[in-house]
């Protein structure tokens, strides 16, 4: 979705690198979600329900993942800074790539699975 590139082409190219990274890990985890732009942010839908949400902010990248999603890897989660459903990935350091393909495949299997 072109709005989704105009947005993650608004940062820094080191933050461009990470969030369209991320963009593509939920590409390829979920190709059937459909991509827009909620919230202010790049938004995915799967079957009409929210599968995850991500920003870039000054200091972070903040990945929504709904509180399941964030619920179920607290404790892979425990070093990050999180809210009641969201992640904050300081822009000091690498996200968690891996752990973020793990957590948009819990969402999807929890969505395909309801």
């Amino acid at each position: 979705m072109e709005v989704v590139t105009t947005y993650i082409l608004t940062f820094p190219n080191d933050v461009q690198e990470k969030l369209s990274k991320i963009r593509a890990i939920i590409h390829k985890i979920a190709p059937e979600a459909v991509e827009s732009f909620s919230y202010g942010m790049p938004a995915y839908k799967l079957n009409k329900k929210p599968l995850v949400y991500f920003a870039g902010y000054k200091n972070h990248i903040g990945l929504y993942a709904t509180p399941s999603g964030q619920a179920h890897f607290k404790q892979e989660l425990a070093g990050y800074k999180q809210g009641k459903a969201s992640i904050q990935f300081p822009l000091t350091e690498e996200p968690p790539y891996n752990l973020i393909a793990q957590i948009v495949a819990y969402k999807k299997n929890e969505i395909v699975s309801k």
